[in-house]
């Protein structure tokens, strides 16, 4: 009778286990199998660069100059051997150049250039990831020029400073989704002025 009892109960388990595992799949479950990858949004420190490290990227290792080691009356001879950046415009009045941080954000720079072919101005466009990147940078530039220059004159959108013959304004450019700073480098000497 144990053995009958045994035997009953290892079938019943046998025969719950089969049912169980052998439905098939009806129509109205659905499928979740999916063909993309779910990518988490990135954070603001893998989006942006630290806007300190940017600026000096900007600005250049060389203390001399107005800009990366060149200064206005420079030949474009000097730019040419002084410049790292990859150039991507030479025209007879400028040259353009431009560099791809790790973040995928772009600095252009442009030689202005005299017809003796001297440097008149150098205008700097930084493209950027995010408002907050531009807010840190538009922050990190007043510091460094106001440190460097004297007090600003401007507004929110644009600031100006005015010393030693030079005259730099820093504008913030954004609209929309597209972030950036444009920082453009001037001589205020009438004999540079002059050349134009």
């Amino acid at each position: 009778m144990k053995y009958r009892f045994l035997l009953h109960t290892a079938i019943l388990f046998a025969s719950l286990y089969l049912l169980t595992g052998c439905q098939t799949k009806t129509s109205d479950e659905p499928d979740t199998v999916s063909d993309s990858i779910a990518i988490a949004n990135p954070t603001q420190e893998e989006l942006n660069s630290d806007q300190s490290a940017l600026l000096q990227e900007i600005l250049g290792s060389s203390s001399e100059g107005v800009l990366r080691g060149i200064t206005f009356g420079d030949p474009i001879s000097k730019v040419k051997a002084t410049e790292t950046y990859e150039m991507f415009e030479e025209l007879p009045d400028h040259l353009g150049y431009t560099h791809e941080t790790a973040q995928l954000e772009t600095i252009d720079i442009q030689y202005f250039l005299t017809k003796e072919n001297t440097v008149n101005k150098i205008a700097v466009d930084v493209y950027l990831n995010s408002d907050a990147a531009t807010r840190q940078l538009w922050q990190t530039g007043q510091s460094h020029f106001t440190e460097k220059y004297g007090t600003a004159q401007g507004d929110k959108k644009l600031l100006t400073w005015n010393k030693n013959s030079v005259k730099i304004r820093m504008e913030d450019v954004s609209q929309g989704k597209d972030f950036g700073l444009k920082f453009e480098f001037t001589p205020t000497d009438k004999n540079a002025l002059a050349a134009n």
